[in-house]
C-alpha cells in the first residue's frame, strides 16, 4: 500500500513516550552565548520569555542551560505554570529533574499509568489541575496518593481511556483530601457507591461539575445529594434507573447543564428533566436510541426556554439561542461566542461545558463509524466539529481534530475515506483551521491536527488544498519534531501527500526528504514501528520520482532503508523499505542509485532474505527490488552470489496461488538474473 489512514490511536502509552533526560534539563552552561556572531543575550527580556513560551518543556530547559541569562529567564514561574507530559516517559527520575522548576506548577497533563510516584516527586504543592491519559492501570492507591499530596487540587480529569481500577475508595480519598475540588471528570470508573458520592457532597462544597461517563454501577440517587452541582454528565454510562433518576436529579437546585448522551434514557425521563428542573438550561441527549425511537421529532420543542440538543435538532441554533439575537446569522457558533463574550460569567461557564460535552460525544460517535450517522455528519455534524476546532479550550480543539481524523475514514486497511465528509471539511474552511492548529506550539494540537490533515489528504481535492495552503511546509517542519507522536503523524501526512506526483517536488523543496530520512536514524527502535512505516512509505513514494530519488540518496536514504530492511522485524516497515529500494533502483542509467544500493553493505542479502517472509506484500516488494537491481551487471552477479537465484526460484514455485503482482515480480527478477551467462 502506498498510503494509509489513521484513526484514533489505540496504542499503549509506552509507544509514544520519549525519555526525559535529566542531562538535558540540568546540563551546564555553554562558554559562549553567541551563535553565528549574534549575541542572543542582548535580546529584550520580553522577547526571550515569549520565545521560551513557544517551546515544549524539554526545549525550554535545553535553551535555559545555554547561558546564565537564559537560565535565569527560563526558570521564571510564568513559564512553568503548566506542563504537558503525555507524550513522554514520566517517571520519578524525570520528576526529580523537573522539581526545581515546578514549585509554582498549577496545571499538569500526564500519562497516568505509573505516574503517581512521579507526580509526588515533582513537589508541586500548588497544583490546581491534573489531567491523565492512558488511565487503565491507575489504581485506587495511586490516585489516593496523588490526592493526599495535593490538597489544593480544584480540577481532576481522567480519561478518555476507562479508569477500570478506580472504585469508590479512591473517590472518597479525593473527597477527604481535596476539599477545594470544583471539577471531577472520570471515564469508565468501576463503581461509585453512595458513600463515595455522599463524601463528595459533604467535603467538596464547591464541586460544580461532575462527570461519570461510560461507567457502571453509579449510585444515581446519591448524586441527588450534590447540591452544589451546576453541570452533570453521565454520557455513555449504563444501568441507570431513569424513573428515579429524573425525579431525584430534577431537584438539584443549581443544575444548569445535564448530559445524558449515548445512554438508554427514555422520552419520559427527558420530559421530566425539561419540565421539573428549576434552573436547567441545557439538556444534551446525543445518540440516545431509546429516546429517539419514542419521540415525535416534529413536536419535540424546547420547554420553557430550555435547550435540548440531539442528533435531530439544530445544534448550532440551539447553542446560539443562549446568547444570539439573530440565530440565522450564526453559523460558527463557538467562534461567534468567543467574539461576543459579554462578561456574563455564568453564560461563559455554560458554553464552555457544552463544548466539552459535545466534543466528547462526537468523538465517540466518530469512533463507532456507523453508516447510520451519514446524514447527521453531512447536515450538521461536520459543521459542529469545525466550530469546535476554534474553541478556546485546547482539549476541545484536540478532540475535535481527532474526531475529524476519525469520521472521514471508511476503511483503515484499504486506505479509503468518505469523500462527502472530506468535502464538507474542505468547504467549511477546515483545512485552514487544521493547519493553524498544526502551527500551534502545543504538541497535542500539532499531532491531532497533523493526523486529521493526513487522513483527509487521501482525497485528491483535499490534498491539493493542503498543498496550496502551505500544508507541505508545515508537515515537513513537524516531521523534525522531537516529540515522536508529532513526527509520526507528520510523516503520515507526507506519505499520503506523496501519492500524488504533483506534490513530490514540493515535499523535496520543503526539506521533507531529509526530515523523513532523519526520522529513521533518530528512532530506529522497535517501539517506533508505525513511525518508521510511515517514513519509509513516504520515501518509497518519493523514490518513484527521478529527481526526488536523487534527493533521497543524497540525504542518506539508501543506507537508512537498507538498515531497516536488515534489522527491522515489523512487516509493514519491511514492505515499505523494500518498495522504497525498488523505486530508487528503477531509474536505470539516469542516476547511480541502482549501483549504489548494490554496493551498500548487506543490501542484497537483506532483500534476498525478505523473499522468504511469511507476508506476501514483503515478498512481492523484495522481488520487485531484486528485479530492478538485476538490470545492473554487477548487481546480477552479487545477487546470485548471496543465494538470490535459489530464493527467487523457491518464491516463484510457491507463488502459483499468490497475487499476479508477486508472480510477475518473481518471474521478472529471474529473467533479469538470467541475462548473466554465469546464472
Amino acid at each position: 500500500m502506498s498510503e494509509r489512514v489513521r484513526q484514533k490511536c489505540s496504542h499503549s502509552e509506552e509507544k509514544y513516550q520519549t525519555n526525559i533526560s535529566s542531562e538535558t534539563l540540568d546540563s551546564g552552561c555553554l562558554n559562549s552565548a553567541t551563535v553565528c556572531g549574534v549575541d542572543w543575550t542582548t535580546l529584550p527580556d520580553d522577547t526571550v520569555i515569549q520565545l521560551f513560551s513557544n517551546l515544549n518543556y524539554r526545549d525550554r530547559a535545553s535553551l535555559a542551560s545555554t547561558c546564565r541569562t537564559f537560565r535565569l529567564l527560563g526558570s521564571l514561574p510564568c513559564l512553568w505554570g503548566s506542563l504537558d507530559l503525555r507524550s513522554y516517559k514520566f517517571d520519578t527520575a524525570a520528576a526529580v529533574s523537573l522539581s526545581l522548576r515546578c514549585k509554582n506548577l498549577q496545571r499538569l497533563k500526564f500519562p497516568a499509568a505509573g505516574s503517581a510516584d512521579a507526580i509526588v516527586s515533582l513537589q508541586a504543592r500548588e497544583l490546581r489541575e491534573i489531567s491523565g491519559d492512558f488511565c487503565r492501570d491507575i489504581t485506587d492507591a495511586a490516585l489516593s496518593v496523588i490526592a493526599a499530596r495535593h490538597e489544593m487540587l480544584e480540577s481532576i480529569h481522567l480519561g478518555p481511556d476507562p479508569c477500570e481500577r478506580i472504585t469508590s475508595d479512591a473517590i472518597k480519598a479525593l473527597a477527604y483530601c481535596c476539599p477545594r475540588l470544583r471539577r471531577l471528570w472520570m471515564s469508565g470508573v468501576k463503581e461509585a457507591n453512595g458513600d463515595a458520592i455522599n463524601a463528595l457532597a459533604k467535603h467538596c462544597r464547591q464541586l460544580m461539575e461532575l462527570g461519570f461517563v461510560e461507567s457502571d454501577n453509579i449510585d444515581e440517587v446519591a448524586l441527588g445529594n450534590l447540591s452544589s452541582l451546576k453541570f452533570l454528565s453521565v454520557a455513555g454510562t449504563r444501568n441507570l434507573k431513569w424513573g428515579s433518576v429524573a425525579q431525584v436529579w430534577s431537584r438539584l437546585p443549581q443544575l444548569v447543564g445535564l448530559d445524558v448522551s449515548r445512554t438508554d434514557v427514555n422520552l419520559s425521563a427527558i420530559t421530566r428533566f425539561l419540565s421539573l428542573s428549576r434552573n436547567l438550561k441545557v439538556l444534551i441527549a446525543l445518540n440516545c436510541p431509546v429516546f429517539e425511537g419514542e419521540v415525535d421529532r416534529n413536536t419535540m420543542h424546547n420547554n420553557k426556554g430550555r435547550i435540548l440538543l440531539t442528533l435531530f435538532s439544530d445544534i448550532v441554533k440551539g447553542v446560539a439561542s443562549l446568547f444570539a439575537d439573530n440565530l440565522e446569522s450564526v453559523t460558527d457558533v463557538f467562534q461567534h461566542w468567543k467574539e461576543i463574550r459579554n462578561g456574563d460569567k455564568n453564560l461563559d461557564e455554560v458554553v464552555v461545558w457544552i463544548e466539552w460535552a459535545i466534543s466528547h460525544s462526537l468523538l465517540r460517535i466518530a469512533e463507532n463509524n456507523m453508516k447510520e450517522f451519514d446524514d447527521f455528519w453531512l447536515t450538521q455534524g461536520a459543521a459542529v466539529l469545525l466550530s469546535l476546532l476554534q474553541s478556546s479550550q485546547e482539549e476541545v480543539q484536540e478532540r475535535a481534530a481527532t474526531a475529524v481524523a476519525t469520521f472521514v475514514v471508511i476503511d483503515d486497511e484499504d486506505a479509503t475515506v468518505h469523500c462527502q465528509r472530506a468535502e464538507a471539511i474542505l468547504c467549511g474552511d477546515g483545512i485552514r483551521m487544521l493547519l493553524n492548529l498544526a502551527r500551534s506550539c502545543q504538541e497535542g494540537l500539532q499531532s491531532e491536527a497533523a493526523k486529521a490533515i493526513a487522513n483527509l489528504s487521501i482525497d485528491s481535492k483535499v490534498a491539493k488544498a493542503v498543498a496550496e495552503s502551505g500544508g507541505i511546509d508545515i508537515l515537513a517542519n513537524l516531521a523534525k519534531s522531537t516529540n515522536r507522536l508529532v513526527a509520526e503523524e507528520a510523516a503520515g501526512g507526507l506519505w499520503n501527500l506523496s501519492v500524488g506526483d504533483e506534490h513530490k517536488g514540493a515535499i523535496a523543496e520543503a526539506g521533507g526528504v531529509k526530515a523523513l530520512v532523519d526520522l529513521i536514524f533518530k528512532w530506529p527502535t522497535s517501539s517506533t514501528d508505525v513511525l518508521l512505516e510511515r517514513a519509509t512509505g513516504a520515501l518509497a513514494n518519493l523514490g518513484a520520482d527521478e529527481k526526488c530519488s536523487m534527493e533521497v540518496a543524497l540525504a542518506g536514504g539508501i543506507h537508512a532503508l537498507v538498515m531497516l530492511a536488515r534489522t527491522c522485524k515489523f512487516e509493514g516497515v519491511q514492505e515499505q523499505a523494500a518498495r522504497a529500494l525498488a523505486n530508487l533502483a528503477a531509474h536505470g542509467d539516469s542516476n547511480s542509485n541502482n549501483a549504489a544500493i548494490g554496493q551498500e553493505a548487506g543490501a542484497l542479502e537483506a532483500l534476498v532474505q525478505l523473499t522468504y517472509s511469511q507476508n506476501e506484500g514483503v515478498r512481492q516488494e523484495a522481488a520487485g527490488a531484486l528485479w530492478n537491481l538485476s538490470f545492473d551487471d554487477k548487481n546480477r552477479e552479487a545477487i546470485s552470489a548471496v543465494g538470490g537465484v535459489e530464493a527467487l526460484v523457491a518464491l516463484a514455485q510457491s507463488s502459483l496461488d499468490a497475487s499476479q503482482g508477486l508472480q510477475e515480480r518473481a518471474a521478472g527478477a529471474l529473467w533479469g538474473l538470467s541475462v548473466s551467462e554465469t546464472n
